[in-house]
């Protein structure tokens, strides 16, 4: 690698961070384009978010960058465009990711391209690295995780690293911004030309292999004399890659060699000789047929021993058995087939017996502030400034009174579940869950990365679905959006908490009353679980016939968490966004709750029609038509289905000096007030266990109907993933009410 002098490398101010202007993603035009690749969890988002402002979510496990985000920034008075490639182990475009990023860096031409690599996992992840070195020579490595490496006693000698890869390597700790402002400057230097690079090419594998690699790229070089990668096309060939033979055919691969030397768009219609792309193909084919189906792994095993050789020389290690003791043992206990699973029950048990217990008094300190004292409050001033009653009605005690009970509701447990769920996140513990799962996806038909999108399911259905891009197989993914619905969402939590406390709570002593209610929500949780294995089973046995697809899954380093990451992460990223999104969706449901309430027709309102109509079909799956309707109404927010049905219960059973009006969602002072009125409208504890069992299967709400529609681009799966849920929650109910009732006599 040859570095000319840079004219202002001794004025540090130009390249800091500090002085970085950040464009986020506002950009219409731009000097240079920097790609950021890398395989997933090497930290790749959070040198994205130092660089461009962005607040893309990192998290410790693989598949979180499902697509290319793009975002700039301005350093030295020029505008880069810089583009976050999904994370990848190779380019070999087994996989949508390895497509996307193989195909962006190839036809894309970025100005630079920034390999970001785990120092920890060095050569597993140069891999890759030699790999882009074969298509392109503008690469800076970015050698990220220093912190970890030093913390394992690892020593690495960078300079030794940067010879024999040919190109710059700067170590960095990007979570603590250490390295970030050499990183800005030598990716200024590339782009302006300042560095030229010679790059390491695979030397290794069989003389067999690479008599046949010098015999392709020969004939590539006479068919395209200006490209500079033709070593990669090569390869490429040689594997029989349909998108590299297809560019070949079509005129990409000459375009592509045309601007390699600065030519413009005129004139690039002309495609090669077809007679010598013909026999090129051919001769690569025939390579291909000699070596049959170990030609991929001749192809790989070259890229592993130079991989290997490589950090032989630059990276010293500590004793194998001190610096893998504490990784090790945590595997044990947390993958182990006796320990895994036992484990996960008890992590779950603790984060909702958490978030149980540490959100009743935050809730009722805001359910007390907004509907005790804003409630009366602008009411008063509803009616001092003459108001219709129904317009104070519609908007106060409809779309305010919805809102302000999503607050109250939903803000303290997600406040309390989101940091948890997200030191999980940066722990490393989600991918041990998806290790321990992977088997009972598979025999499910599934796919095995399927566990990690449910559990962004936990969070919200709507991400869950979104999530699912991870997966590649068309017919996998379709599976993991359909049965993401069985994953319980925080909208769903409330019910579940409140009925846990109540009525099942409520059997045991008052000392274990907490655990107890959290037992019961993981026992529902457990059930969704098993419900997305049933059902994954039964949907690739028939409409959705097929195998399931291998994957291969890296269980990242231990990390200890990031306190105020994880809080921002949770709080703003996370818990702000959902509750918005349930705000916006509940306060119109508010408003049609409040008109069916007062509407009247005859003798009764609309709800009391809709109420009676429902009764029969309730009544038969240990519901009854005040539950049905509330979750009808409900279908936008599922938060707001217990004030729903507590306003919908007075109403139909003509309870006196219980809530404030028709349509008026209220909540009640203590858990003996909610089982009074609940008992009231002839609830019992089959009730209680119906409602949790429904609030879990059945269909989503309608954030999450409208992402699978966007996702799928298909009225018929959002129809299956919509009322597939629902019939089986129907179905279920319908089985445990006959069940209990047979029992019970």
């Amino acid at each position: 690698m040859i570095q000319e002098k840079n004219p202002c490398e001794d004025c540090p101010a130009a390249h800091h961070l500090v002085n970085l202007q950040k464009l986020g993603v506002d950009m219409d035009e731009w000097d240079y384009v920097v790609a950021l690749a890398g395989n997933p969890n090497t930290g790749k988002s959070t040198v994205f978010n130092a660089l461009t402002g962005l607040k893309q979510h990192t998290g410790n496990w693989p598949g979180k960058t499902v697509s290319r985000a793009e975002g700039g920034f301005i350093s030295e008075g020029k505008r880069y465009k810089i583009v976050d490639l999904p994370g990848t182990y190779s380019l070999l475009s087994a996989s949508t990711d390895e497509d996307i990023a193989r195909n962006f860096i190839l036809f894309g031409r970025p100005d630079v391209t920034v390999v970001v690599v785990d120092a920890t996992r060095l050569e597993r992840n140069l891999n890759l690295v030699l790999q882009i070195l074969e298509i392109t020579d503008r690469v800076v490595l970015c050698l990220n995780l220093m912190d970890e490496a030093r913390r394992h006693g690892i020593q690495i000698d960078e300079r030794a690293l940067a010879r024999d890869l040919g190109i710059p390597v700067i170590p960095t700790a990007a979570r603590q911004r250490e390295g970030l402002d050499n990183l800005l400057k030598v990716i200024g230097d590339m782009a302006q030309g300042r560095i030229r690079t010679n790059p390491h090419r695979i030397k290794s594998g069989s003389k067999k292999l690479q008599k046949a690699l010098n015999d392709v790229v020969k004939n590539v070089e006479r068919l395209y004399p200006e490209l500079n990668n033709s070593r990669w096309v090569a390869l490429r060939l040689l594997e029989g890659d349909p998108v590299i033979i297809n560019a070949i055919k079509n005129g990409e691969v000459q375009e592509l060699a045309q601007m390699s030397v600065g030519g413009t768009n005129a004139g690039i219609n002309k495609i090669a000789d077809p007679q010598k792309i013909k026999e090129l193909t051919e001769k690569a084919t025939a390579y291909r047929l000699e070596f049959g189906e170990e030609m991929h792994d001749a192809l790989m095993e070259a890229v592993y021993e130079d991989a290997g050789a490589i950090v032989r020389k630059a990276v010293t290690y500590p004793s194998q058995e001190k610096r893998l003791q504490w990784d090790q043992w945590l595997d044990k206990l947390l993958t182990s087939k006796w320990t895994g699973f036992p484990m996960m029950l008890v992590m779950l048990t603790v984060v909702f017996w958490l978030t149980i217990s540490g959100a009743n008094v935050p809730s009722a300190l805001l359910a007390d502030f907004f509907m005790d004292f804003l409630h009366p409050l602008l009411k008063s001033w509803a009616g001092q400034l003459g108001t219709p009653w129904w317009l104070s009605g519609f908007l106060i005690d409809g779309v305010y009174l919805s809102a302000a009970w999503v607050i109250s509701v939903m803000l303290p447990p997600m406040a309390v579940f989101f940091p948890l769920f997200t030191i999980l996140e940066d722990f490393g513990y989600l991918p041990r869950v998806a290790f321990n799962l992977d088997g009972l996806f598979r025999k499910s038909g599934a796919h095995g990365k399927q566990a990690l999108t449910m559990a962004m399911g936990y969070g919200c259905n709507a991400a869950g679905v979104i999530a699912t891009r991870i997966i590649d197989s068309p017919r996998e993914r379709l599976i993991a959006i359909i049965t993401n619905n069985f994953a319980l969402c925080n909208g769903r939590w409330p019910t579940q908490i409140l009925l846990a406390s109540l009525f099942i709570g409520a059997l045991a002593p008052p000392a274990m009353a907490g655990l107890i209610s959290a037992s019961a929500v993981v026992a529902i949780v457990l059930l969704g679980v098993a419900l997305t294995f049933i059902t994954s089973w039964f949907l690739s046995r028939t409409i959705l016939k097929g195998e399931p697809s291998a994957f291969s899954l890296e269980l990242p380093p231990y990390r200890p968490p990031r306190i105020l990451q994880t809080l921002y992460t949770s709080l703003i990223d996370r818990t702000i966004y959902v509750l918005w999104r349930a705000i916006i969706f509940a306060a119109p449901a508010g408003a049609v709750i409040w008109l069916f309430a007062n509407i009247s027709i005859g003798n009764l309102t609309l709800a009391e029609h809709i109420i009676a109509w429902l009764d029969p079909i309730g009544l038969l799956i240990g519901l009854n038509g005040v539950i049905l309707l509330a979750y009808i109404i409900a279908i936008p927010a599922n938060e707001i289905i217990i004030p729903t049905v507590l306003m919908l219960t007075v109403l139909s059973s003509g309870l006196s000096g219980v809530g404030d009006g028709a349509g008026v969602l209220f909540e009640l002072e203590s858990a003996d007030a909610y089982r009074q009125v609940l008992q009231a409208g002839g609830w019992s504890l089959l009730t209680a266990l119906n409602v949790m069992l429904f609030s879990l299967v059945h269909n989503p709400c309608s954030t999450t109907i409208y992402t699978i529609y966007k996702e799928t681009g298909s009225k018929k799966w959002t129809m299956v993933a919509t009322l597939l849920p629902l019939f089986m929650g129907f179905a279920l109910t319908f089985f445990v009410t006959q069940i209990w009732r047979i029992i019970a006599g």
